[in-house]
């Protein structure tokens, strides 16, 4: 691995079961094994309905990914199984039985390489007081962070090296989708404001079915957000798949984003953006 540039292949939205494109999953496969990123990072969603032989797939998945990449994955609300404990009530415990079975029993992991931290942060909560609003659409939908797990993923980069780039990895957005109109995150200033004190450089997230890439000034220092676009046939608004290439370098942060060209049979280089760290 480079210390000069951190290469990061950002996917999220797979939804392995009826909506998952097999050519597309194939492509995606490809292209780990032959350009070998630093980080293969997974922003949720891995399952439709999380079903036990979704999560089979998708841990195929991610285990040809780890035969040339370090991967970090966690949880989006599709993985979640909210019907066994909405609000709290019922076997919690099997909320995340099948992910924790077949993708990883960390819902929050973190992954250090030379160059940069990345922290998983868990949005996905199934049903819960915190997450419920009037629109009915929004139940189990929501996503929701808690401040015992900022204070954990401050302690996680001050445990870093302090020349080490700063990434969240997690599912909902943070940022309104330009053609849902929504954040998937509650209380989106405020988890923001929190990440800009911590010092985050960079959050891949999903959940959007829009890819998008933005920079949010604050008062400290600039954060870049890469939304990957889904890799499934539930793209919003008839849009192509899309995956998010990022090259994290000492002075910037490069964000490729890959688009799905049926005719090429892979996913083709779309816009770039260069943004200083």
């Amino acid at each position: 691995m480079s210390v000069e540039a951190v290469s990061v292949f950002h996917v999220s939205d797979l939804h392995f079961g009826r909506p998952a494109v097999p050519e597309q999953i194939e492509a995606i496969e490809e292209i780990i094994q032959a350009e070998r990123f630093d980080v293969v990072a997974i922003s949720g969603d891995h399952s439709q309905r999380a079903r036990a032989g979704e999560f089979q797939r998708a841990a195929v998945f991610i285990r040809d990914a780890e035969k040339v990449s370090k991967v970090i994955t966690i949880p989006g609300n599709h993985d979640v199984a909210w019907w066994r404990a909405p609000l709290g009530f019922g076997k919690k415990g099997k909320v995340y039985e099948w992910y924790r079975r077949f993708i990883t029993p960390e819902l929050e992991p973190v992954l250090s390489v030379p160059g940069a931290t990345f922290v998983g942060i868990n949005t996905s909560h199934g049903v819960t007081r915190r997450t419920l609003t009037w629109n009915l659409r929004d139940i189990s939908i929501i996503g929701d962070v808690r401040k015992a797990q900022l204070t954990r993923a401050k302690e996680a980069f001050q445990k870093g090296p302090v020349t080490a780039a700063r990434v969240i990895v997690m599912h909902h957005n943070p940022v309104r989708g330009q053609l849902s109109g929504r954040h998937g995150l509650k209380h989106t200033k405020k988890i923001l404001g929190a990440f800009a004190e911590m010092g985050v450089d960079l959050i891949l997230c999903g959940h959007d079915h829009q890819e998008s890439v933005h920079y949010i000034e604050h008062t400290k220092k600039g954060t870049v957000v890469s939304t990957a676009g889904t890799v499934s046939n539930r793209s919003r608004g008839g849009r192509p798949s899309s995956v998010n290439i990022i090259f994290i370098k000492p002075e910037t942060i490069e964000v490729v984003t890959r688009i799905w060209a049926p005719d090429a049979h892979t996913f083709v280089k779309g816009p770039h953006e260069v943004f200083k760290r």
